[in-house]
């Protein structure tokens, strides 16, 4: 694992994020976006990272999180993805504790993360809900007619 991005994270990240046929091209946008930022600002940018490197030097997953604005101690949870390569090998787990410990590092005692009410993140919201994460806000139609915002919490 690695905190700090360096140039090369961008166009990993967007093959990333594309390769999980989760996000669209909008979305996938975003997440690149996020580590420009990054490179651009450093800490002043608010969001921190998490890169798992596999051994071939692709990217097998990153995290993706920073303080939210005008809180004194809870942060979001942007994003987390990891190849479809390595999925449900535990990588996820691993880069969600790990998230939850830098966070707390940094003083965080709360994490939120939004995700889509569509059938297709099933799997996603059981993944944080066995992470101990609880489902804070239901919040409907809110992407789309149909699509749900989900928000989970959890205490650290």
């Amino acid at each position: 694992m690695r905190e700090t991005p360096c140039k090369a994270d961008a166009a990993a990240v967007r093959e990333l994020v594309a390769s999980t046929g989760y996000f669209s091209a909008d979305e996938t946008d975003i997440a690149v976006e996020l580590v420009d930022e990054t490179l651009a600002r450093g800490d002043a940018s608010g969001y921190r990272f998490l890169f798992a490197d596999a051994p071939d030097g692709s990217l097998a997953g990153y995290a993706c999180f920073g303080p939210i604005p005008a809180t004194t101690s809870s942060f979001d949870l942007y994003w987390i993805a990891v190849s479809p390569r390595v999925q449900r090998q535990g990588l996820g787990t691993t880069l969600l504790k790990e998230s939850e410990s830098v966070i707390r590092r940094l003083g965080g005692t709360r994490v939120y993360i939004d995700t889509s009410g569509r059938a297709q993140y099933a799997s996603t919201r059981a993944f944080y809900e066995s992470a101990g994460y609880t489902v804070a806000a239901d919040l409907a139609d809110f992407y789309a007619p149909g699509d749900a915002k989900i928000v989970f919490c959890k205490r650290l």
